[in-house]
């Protein structure tokens, strides 16, 4: 399953220093996700589900996690992305996602 889309990028409230920074996947393609996720078995820690990951030319491999508040996975998006792809807090950024488990 492979999902893209435009999100802007936000820091967690819970964590401003700058390096807990998130896109939010579309509601519809996470309940696809959650799904799909249900369907292949036993949920990973937090609820989290491996992808790949697209922005720009980086690429790279982490997890997607539910957030209730928002009704959607949430991915984290890591420093080095960010300053390789010169994106920060408010930014909006292409992101692929392809869903691995």
């Amino acid at each position: 399953m492979l999902v893209e889309f435009d999100a802007e990028l936000w820091i967690w409230d819970a964590r401003r220093d700058d390096s807990w920074t998130f896109v939010t996947l579309p509601v519809d393609a996470s309940d696809e996700i959650r799904d799909r996720a249900a369907a292949t078995g036993p949920r990973r820690g937090f609820g989290s589900v491996r992808v790949r990951v697209t922005i720009g030319g980086s690429t790279w491999t982490t997890s997607v996690f539910p957030d209730s508040v928002r009704g959607a996975y949430v991915l984290p998006v890591k420093r080095a992305v960010r300053k390789a792809e010169s994106l920060g807090e408010g930014d909006t950024a292409t992101v692929a996602v392809e869903v691995l488990d």
